[in-house]
């Protein structure tokens, strides 16, 4: 394998922390840069504290380092950014342009960029939303998530720069916190089960939504990379797809291993967003270009959850 020095954005989230652990085994610790505005508490390999809305900053980050792939993570979820627009919009969109802008002006040979179902809204289909359908995001989040897949694109068309992505689903995994999302009651409710026996949910008990547990979106993240430039025919990104479920039917797969737990509903504003976004999704495309296939499926989900989550309460 060829000598790469990744520069993760954003490496303190809930994709980041697990991104770069995988990175680091398969590229090595000292080739992997992890970087976010505020330092971890523990520090594993290299990290450097900065700001991606600070274009010096990054700008000499990447040549001091001599970066060849970027993968920028750093945003605002749906949740917090409706409480904080121009935040929001701020770091969703000029944080993209400043990264995209610096890996032409240093010749990155590829950037990764999260997309979202936010981009989708009430006039998408809800039912194995394909690939390509009508988009009208119903959230800041969306908005932002939509606009920066044709940047994407455009600098890929302009450019020439070999920038890849993913429209994630609700993402599932134990080893750090969500960030605001409205799906981030599928992460709760295994916390509150263990430490409880019971979860209170944001969202009505029959709200169908895609999910995937960590370990298939990183893997299926890498993947996506490390697959030859001739394969990825989408440039703005790809529809990816591990299970659908909602908050009633995971409450049952958690019954089955624990019998007394009890959950209830009182839905708030995350309701509305919900609403407006598929229940399931055709990643036929991602599965015909460059292989993906997820791992999980929704008992083993709750299998590894159940599992891991008893040592964190």
């Amino acid at each position: 394998m060829a000598k790469e020095t990744i520069l993760v954005l954003g490496a303190n989230g809930q994709i980041g922390t697990e991104l770069v652990e995988y990175l680091r085994f398969e590229y090595g610790n000292v080739n992997v840069i992890a970087s976010d505005i505020k330092a971890p508490q523990e520090v594993h390999g290299p990290f450097e504290q900065m700001d991606v809305l600070d274009v010096n900053r990054l700008t000499e980050l990447v040549k001091d380092h001599k970066v060849t792939q970027i993968y920028h993570l750093a945003a605002m979820l749906s949740a917090t950014a409706e409480q904080k627009i121009m935040l929001g919009w701020e770091l969703n969109m000029t944080g993209l342009i400043n990264v995209l802008n610096i890996a032409v002006e240093c010749k990155v040979k590829k950037v990764f960029w999260p997309s979202s179902i936010a981009v989708f809204g009430p006039s998408t289909p809800k039912l194995n939303t394909p690939q390509y359908c009508y988009t009208d995001p119903s959230t800041l989040y969306g908005v932002s998530k939509l606009a920066g897949e044709h940047w994407c694109n455009y600098y890929f068309n302009k450019f020439g720069l070999d920038v890849r992505s993913i429209r994630y689903p609700g993402l599932i995994g134990y080893k750090s916190v969500p960030g605001g999302g409205t799906t981030d009651y599928a992460v709760y409710i295994f916390h509150e089960a263990l430490a409880r026996g019971s979860y209170d949910c944001f969202l009505e008990a029959d709200t169908m939504l895609p999910m995937m547990y960590m370990e298939d979106a990183i893997r299926g993240t890498v993947e996506l990379m490390e697959a030859p430039a001739e394969k990825i025919k989408v440039r703005t990104s790809y529809n990816i797809a591990g299970m659908s479920f909602t908050p009633g039917e995971l409450a049952i797969e958690i019954r089955k291993t624990m019998p007394e737990f009890k959950i209830t509903y009182h839905p708030d504003i995350r309701q509305t967003y919900a609403d407006s976004w598929p229940k399931s999704i055709d990643d036929s495309v991602a599965r015909k270009d460059w292989g993906w296939n997820p791992h999980f499926n929704t008992s083993k989900l709750v299998g590894e959850m159940m599992t891991h989550c008893k040592d964190l309460v």
